[in-house]
């Protein structure tokens, strides 16, 4: 059964021994994020502070922080799963009456990912007055104050008037006011410059602690317009309960812990930060746009749900790793040479992709890089590169070993000055633009210049590794216990 609330899935965290319930007074001061650092970083459980230092509301962080939690989270044994049933939909060619009536069951199938609309929920069982009666984390020494690090924030597109959720930062400016951190490549921004074009103000919901399927697919590289809240339906296979907001034309997750209502001016901006982020530098202080509430409303006995980011990695690495995995099998469909991908957590993911594949004529691997710098979010990456198939690009010693003997730096390189970047790249000489590497590591071609010879790689003969095969459980026990 899917999770329909966050603290459903809090139970299962506990049911399975993944959840640790901190009874110590601990504030969200700094405090919780030392306690949170040294946990994920040593693939520690969930943490569920319940006495947080001068607050009532106990605070939920480290939930995703390993492999086994984010699958847990996603209800699934393998990532690629959900993006293998995207695919089956997009296969689907009716060529007969049979093929027909399959895709009337098809359609139904579909059909079900659709929100449904309630009109009672548990996040309006109470109204507060204030953002200070939550225990909201400032994270580091250097942050410019308290930060709201979870957020499904909500808004409409007001030309088409689809539903976007995504998730930005928000910075506590007072009880009633935060930032918006809508960095420009971001959907959010684009529905806030749109709504410059009509009135001066966008409004804007904000969910804090909602089932995991919604939290993933608000951060997730979805293309514009398709609504997050189907694909978290798609994801958790059932639909998604909305009920509509109090004061704004908005609808949110029926069972949120927490739901923030608002609005954004077009014409108004306030520094925001700094804040320690993912790429493990502070990001410097900027103005952003400022979020007014009007409404707050939340379940009796909520659970605050946060992260905190810096140094990888962090929980939020496993976020980024379901999103490669999820996506990969559509990837592969557009770039059918692609055989795997990887984006390093300790790149912060915009910084760096290493790519196998099948290689079929010169400059195959040229073609790979420009494919993925012309795909959606993968248009930011700034550095490509690109290994052969024999290659695992999930082993670094294996890409290291490619990189470094199957690569001319004299030759093998392609510059891109004056593309676009990441908003937190703080490498680039100008905001949001900077310079692309591709490095082609694969063994290269006479039709690619290359006159010798390649060398044969090492490798034990077939039938030997077989015959090891049966017997190399026995000889492990031997050997390494």
């Amino acid at each position: 059964m899917p999770y329909e609330s966050l603290r459903d899935f809090v139970k299962k965290l506990e049911d399975e021994g993944e959840l640790a319930r901190i009874k110590h007074e601990i504030s969200p001061i700094l405090e919780m994020t030392e306690i949170a650092d040294r946990t994920v970083k040593n693939n520690g459980k969930a943490l569920l502070f319940e006495n947080p230092k001068g607050y009532d509301i106990p605070v939920l962080m480290n939930a995703f922080g390993t492999e086994k939690r984010m699958k847990m989270a996603l209800e699934v044994d393998r990532f690629e799963e959900i993006g293998e049933r995207l695919i089956e939909l997009t296969k689907f060619r009716p060529t007969s009456f049979v093929d027909g009536i399959k895709g009337i069951g098809m359609v139904k199938d579909l059909m079900a990912f659709i929100p449904k609309k309630v009109k009672k929920a548990p996040c309006k069982e109470v109204v507060a007055d204030s953002l200070d009666k939550f225990p909201i984390l400032k994270c580091w020494p250097k942050d410019g104050g308290k930060f709201i690090t979870l957020p499904v924030v909500i808004t409409k597109d007001p030309e088409t008037g689809e539903l976007n959720a995504g998730m930005y930062r928000m910075q506590v400016f007072d009880g009633k006011t935060t930032g918006m951190h809508w960095q420009i490549h971001k959907h959010g921004a684009l529905h806030l410059k749109k709504a410059a074009e009509r009135n001066n103000k966008l409004e804007v919901a904000v969910a804090i602690g909602v089932d995991p399927a919604i939290l993933y697919a608000s951060t997730a590289p979805l293309p514009e317009n398709m609504n997050e809240f189907m694909f978290a339906g798609f994801i958790r296979k059932s639909r998604i309960k909305m009920v509509d907001c109090e004061s704004v034309d908005l609808q949110v997750p029926a069972n949120a812990e927490i739901v923030l209502e608002g609005y954004v001016k077009t014409d108004e901006l306030k520094v925001e930060g700094p804040f320690g982020d993912h790429t493990g530098y502070y990001t410097p202080p900027e103005p952003y746009p400022v979020f007014h509430i009007t409404t707050i409303t939340h379940r009796e006995d909520p659970i605050y749900h946060a992260t905190i980011v810096g140094k990888p990695p962090m929980e939020d690495a496993w976020l980024g790793k379901a999103t490669e995995r999820i996506f990969l099998p559509l990837i592969k469909m557009v770039n059918p040479e692609i055989v795997d991908i990887n984006l390093p957590i300790e790149a912060t993911f915009h910084n760096l992709a290493i790519v196998s594949i099948k290689k079929r004529y010169p400059g195959h691997a040229r073609k790979v890089m420009f494919a993925l710098w012309g795909l959606g979010m993968l248009s930011l990456t700034k550095i490509i590169v690109v290994v052969d198939d024999d290659v695992n690009v999930q082993n670094m010693s294996e890409v290291i070993w490619a990189v470094t003997s199957r690569f001319d730096p004299s030759r093998d390189v392609v510059l891109i000055p004056d593309s676009p970047m990441d908003s937190l790249d703080h490498a680039t000489y100008k905001p949001n633009l900077g310079g692309k590497l591709g490095i082609d590591a694969t063994k290269k071609w006479k039709e690619e210049g290359y006159t010798r010879e390649w060398p044969d790689v090492v490798e034990m003969d077939v039938d030997v590794k077989n015959r090891i095969d049966k017997i190399w459980d026995e000889l492990k026990k031997m050997i390494f216990d």
